[in-house]
């Protein structure tokens, strides 16, 4: 079964997705103004933001005859909840590597 969490880590795993995504912390931005920034044709960006919405890290709001796009916090919810499952082990992994460094050095 695909989470959501996996889903936002192949939504941002492609390098034009990641760079819409990065843009849009600092506001809201249209389809053009994402274009033009990242020097992809407006209809590519459609299609990333497509993406990206279906994986609910950006949402969009109609303003007039344009479409502006921010984050959507929930995608990042998602994320960090499906990398927080791993975060015990990996802590006991550092614990224990810890524990062998310090066995196998010589006494002072």
């Amino acid at each position: 079964m695909v989470t959501n969490g996996v889903r936002v880590l192949g939504a941002l795993a492609d390098d034009t997705r990641r760079a819409v995504f990065e843009s849009l912390p600092q506001g809201p931005k249209s389809v053009g103004e994402i274009a033009t920034a990242l020097g992809v044709t407006s209809s590519a960006i459609s299609q990333h933001l497509k993406v990206l919405r279906e994986a609910r890290l950006v949402m969009m709001r109609p303003a007039g005859n344009k479409r502006l796009y921010s984050l959507d916090p929930r995608g990042l919810a998602d994320a960090r909840d499906y990398l927080e499952q791993f975060w015990p082990s990996a802590l006991a992994a550092y614990s224990a590597a810890l524990s062998t460094a310090r066995e196998e050095q010589p006494p002072a």
